[in-house]
């Protein structure tokens, strides 16, 4: 008889089992109060994607949270800030958990929280549910972008705002799992700077899907969804450069409105926007928001990366070097810049208002 060769998982070290989603909810509970408040926050996008609300949405914070302190510090900053410029600006606050690498690299919280490649989930889930429930009681909006599919059913209840990335949009499996998603998405160009991607997937996403997936008990099951029409384009430029300029704002609504897609986006002023230098996302914000005040009502919001303190540190094996409020992925703006920038731009808007309404 011959020898059974083995033909499944010769590649595979091991596998380890995680809570369902239904524990670590049940460890981790999403408050009444909680619920409320983040239904509200996604009506209060609804409303401006509409159109009817009138605020600029800004979405700002680290360009990933590697640390419990200081995002939570951060948010408690922000909270102050977001309250202060409440009348024209909603702040939702900027907490990713998850990092798409080129090659390779640290992939995020979620997938590393003991940044040292371990890549302890479990943990990894529970310190991320907790950030997130802590931000909802702080009373701050919370965003992310969502780049394993199985990670909404852990915490997509405590997200106010998601996006798909650049190098995900494609991804019939992002779409598809867009669909059922219960918050606005946002839906990045490509990393070629074309849009067609993008729109492409927007229309996707408004569609019923099935397709394999997990239930809240963690089993193995199909998804049926029925769409989810909250869909925006992300414009965050791309190899050929920036697009946050005038004539490419006016070809990005053109596109959509004959996609038949809603013609309000938001403008990403990090990544090809700003030529990856964290410097220079000042320059675009005040560029789209002399647009936007010029008229150009297609602009629902920004994107901007920020943290306690400007730039970035490299993550080696002796994380005692790590400086608190710095990222250890892209450049951030620091603090005393985000509020700057925040609060001259909510002058800038009442300013505009208050001439609009003379």
């Amino acid at each position: 008889m011959s020898p059974f060769h083995p033909t499944q998982d010769i590649n595979v070290l091991e596998t380890i089992a995680l809570s369902s989603p239904n524990e670590l909810k049940a460890e981790l509970p999403l408050t009444a109060e909680g619920s409320e408040q983040i239904a509200e926050y996604r009506e209060q996008l609804h409303d401006i994607l509409r159109g009817e609300d009138k605020r600029l949405a800004i979405t700002i914070g680290p360009c990933s949270i590697h640390n419990k302190e200081a995002g939570i510090e951060y948010a408690r900053k922000l909270k102050t800030l977001a309250d202060k410029v409440s009348d024209q600006i909603l702040l939702v606050m900027r907490v990713y958990f998850e990092k798409p690498r080129t090659t390779v690299g640290w992939k995020g919280l979620i997938n590393d929280p003991h940044l040292n490649d371990t890549f302890d989930i479990q943990t990894g889930m529970r310190v991320a549910r907790t950030i997130l429930l802590e931000i909802a009681e702080i009373g701050l909006p919370a965003a992310t972008e969502l780049l394993e599919p199985i990670t909404p059913q852990y915490i997509a209840d405590l997200l106010t705002l998601t996006a798909i990335g650049a190098r995900t949009t494609e991804s019939p499996t992002h779409r598809q799992m867009a669909s059922g998603l219960s918050m606005p998405v946002g839906y990045k160009n490509g990393t070629d700077g074309g849009l067609q991607v993008a729109i492409d997937a927007m229309v996707a996403a408004r569609s019923q899907h099935a397709f394999l997936g997990i239930d809240a008990e963690g089993r193995t099951c199909v998804v049926h969804t029925k769409g989810n029409e909250w869909g925006h384009l992300i414009l965050r430029g791309g190899r050929t450069g920036s697009n946050y300029d005038a004539e490419n704002l006016k070809a990005a609504t053109e596109k959509l409105s004959k996609a038949g897609v809603s013609p309000r986006f938001v403008v990403d002023c990090s990544h090809a926007n700003s030529n990856k230098d964290f410097k220079k996302q000042s320059l675009v914000l005040k560029d789209v928001v002399d647009q936007r005040i010029a008229g150009n009502d297609t602009i629902i919001g920004l994107m901007i990366e920020s943290n306690l303190h400007e730039g970035n540190q490299k993550l080696t094996s002796d994380l005692s070097l790590l400086k608190h409020g710095i990222s250890i992925t892209d450049g951030c703006i620091g603090w005393e810049e985000t509020e700057e920038l925040i609060l001259n731009t909510h002058a800038k808007l009442k300013a505009a208002q208050v001439v609009t309404q003379s």
